[in-house]
């Protein structure tokens, strides 16, 4: 059964960095495009950033851009996200999500319906 688990949550304080992680399994993940979202309290689920099967082709949200980066290891079947300078603003659930590699453009990406599997989320929580 297909599956990605998330971690690397936790607490840090503004202007802080935090590296989260997502592990697929049950899956040909060379197959499929990986994408973090968010969810902070309130509010609706927000697109953070998107990368290709390759690694070579990348979208951010503009909040984010400059700040993060995300990566994939396709041998280790991960996708990793590194926040720099975070800001009480990106406290939030952050959730892990494939979508089938032929999806990959910019406007599928950045909707929640594009993708095809989620992982359950990994809190962020950063303190002013």
């Amino acid at each position: 059964q297909a599956q990605l688990v998330e971690s690397g949550g936790g607490l840090v304080q503004a202007g802080g960095s935090l590296r989260l992680s997502c592990a697929a399994s049950g899956l040909t993940f060379t197959r499929y495009a990986m994408a973090w979202f968010r969810q902070a309290p309130g509010k609706e689920r927000e697109f953070v950033t998107a990368i290709a099967w390759s690694n070579s082709n990348t979208y951010y949200a503009e909040s984010v851009k400059g700040r993060f980066t995300i990566s994939r290891d396709n041998a280790e079947n991960t996708v990793s996200l590194q926040m720099n300078s975070l800001e009480p603003e990106d406290t939030a659930v952050y959730y892990c999500a494939a979508a089938m590699s032929w999806k990959f453009t910019s406007a599928t990406m950045r909707r929640t319906s594009g993708m095809d599997l989620w992982g359950k989320g990994t809190l962020v929580t950063v303190s002013s």
